[in-house]
C-alpha cells in the first residue's frame, strides 16, 4: 500500500477513527504496527496466507519461525485450537496479559502463520489499543515484534519507524509499552508444562496457579516464536558482566564504553571508563525489563562502541526474561 504514517492514539481510550483506519488496512491485507503491553507488534490478518507472508518480508524473518495469533475473546480461539482444562485455567488467571499458550491446532490457521506446525501460539494482550484493533478487524491478528529481524524489539513507535519505515502501512502510536519484553510462551501440548520462552509473565506465578512445576526447554524449540535465531542484537558488541575478562575485552574494542544494569559500572570499571551519559541504571528487574530494549537503542544513538550489561542477580520475577534477552543479544567470540 505504501501509505506509511504514524497515528497518535490514546493508550487507554483509543479514538474510534484511528482504530477503524487501522482495521481497514488489516482487512485489505496490509500491515499495521500497534502497541501491546509487552512490545509493539507488526500485525496482519492471521487467517490470510498472503498477509502473513508480508510480515516475514517486512521483518526479514525466516518463514520457519511461527507467528503468535492475538485475540480479543477466548471464544474466538475455539474453532482454531484444542483448549485443555489446564489452558482454560491459565487463560482465566493471566488473560488478558503477557502470556502465550502453544496449543494443538485444528488445522484451520494457514501454515504461513504456524510455520507448518501442528500447533498454534495464541495470546490475548491487555493493551486497550490492541484489544480495540483486534475487535474492530473482526479476526485474530498475527503479530511478531515490529522490528527488523534480529534487532532489539521496539517499545515505542519511533523504534518501529526507525526499523521498518515504509515497509509498514500504519503505526499506531500510544507511547511506550509497560512490560518491555515479549510474552512468556508455554507449551501445553503434552502432559507437562514446558517453558519455551521466559517473558512478561513470571513462571513463579504460573506455578502457583497450576500447582505444577514448569519444565525448561532447551531454548531453541521450533514450536515457539522468537527462539530459533539470534535476537535483540544491537549494532555494536554487547558483553555480559558475568563473562570472564569482560573489562579487558571491552577496553580492547576501544572507543566509548557503555553500561546498563541494576547497579552502576564502578565494580567492573573502577577507573571511570564509562562516561555518565553512557550509563543506564535500573532500580529493579521489572524496570530493567521495561527499559532494556529502549536502553540498547539509546546507547546506540549515543554512539557507544561497546555495551556491557549486568546479568540480573536473580531469575525470579522478570529477571529470567532479562537474562534470556541479554544472552540472545550478547556478542560471542
Amino acid at each position: 500500500m505504501n501509505r506509511f504514517g504514524v497515528v497518535p492514539v490514546h493508550p487507554w481510550n483509543p479514538e474510534t477513527e484511528s482504530i477503524e483506519r487501522a482495521a481497514e488496512i488489516l482487512r485489505s491485507g496490509g500491515l499495521v504496527a500497534f502497541p501491546t503491553e509487552t512490545v509493539y507488534g507488526l500485525g496482519a490478518n492471521g487467517l490470510s496466507p498472503d498477509a502473513a507472508l508480508k510480515i516475514y518480508a517486512a521483518k526479514g524473518r525466516p518463514q520457519d519461525n511461527p507467528l503468535i495469533l492475538h485475540f480479543a475473546a477466548c471464544r474466538d480461539i475455539e474453532p482454531l485450537a484444542h483448549i485443555s482444562r489446564r489452558a482454560r485455567v491459565l487463560m482465566k488467571k493471566f488473560w488478558p496479559g503477557p502470556l502465550t499458550l502453544v496449543l494443538p491446532s485444528k488445522g484451520v490457521v494457514p501454515r504461513e502463520v504456524t510455520a507448518g506446525l501442528d500447533t498454534l501460539a495464541v495470546r490475548m494482550p491487555s493493551h486497550p489499543v490492541a484489544l480495540a484493533l483486534i475487535d474492530r478487524a473482526g479476526f485474530p491478528i498475527a503479530a511478531p515484534s515490529a522490528n527488523s529481524s534480529g534487532r532489539p524489539s521496539p517499545t515505542d513507535a519511533q523504534a518501529v519507524a526507525n526499523d521498518l519505515g515504509d515497509r509498514v502501512d500504519l503505526i499506531l502510536d500510544a507511547g511506550p509499552t509497560a512490560v518491555g519484553v515479549e510474552s512468556t510462551v508455554l507449551d501445553l501440548t503434552g502432559p507437562e508444562i514446558i517453558l519455551l520462552r521466559p517473558g512478561g509473565c513470571p513462571i513463579e506465578e504460573i506455578e502457583a496457579t497450576t500447582g505444577e512445576k514448569i519444565l525448561l526447554s532447551g531454548g531453541d524449540d521450533h514450536r515457539s516464536p522468537g527462539t530459533r535465531y539470534r535476537h535483540y542484537a544491537p549494532s555494536v558488541p554487547l558483553l555480559l558482566d558475568r563473562e570472564e575478562g569482560v573489562r579487558p575485552r571491552a577496553m580492547a574494542i576501544g572507543g566509548r564504553v557503555a553500561w546498563m544494569g541494576m547497579m552502576g559500572p564502578e565494580k567492573i570499571f573502577p577507573d571511570g571508563e564509562v562516561h555518565e551519559s553512557l550509563s543506564i541504571v535500573f532500580s529493579s528487574a521489572e524496570n530493567y525489563a521495561r527499559g532494556l530494549f529502549h536502553a540498547i537503542r539509546t546507547l546506540e544513538t549515543r554512539q557507544a562502541d561497546v555495551i556491557v550489561a549486568q546479568w540480573p542477580p536473580s531469575p525470579e520475577g522478570l529477571g529470567r526474561a532479562v537474562r534470556d534477552r541479554l544472552e540472545r543479544a550478547s556478542s560471542r567470540e
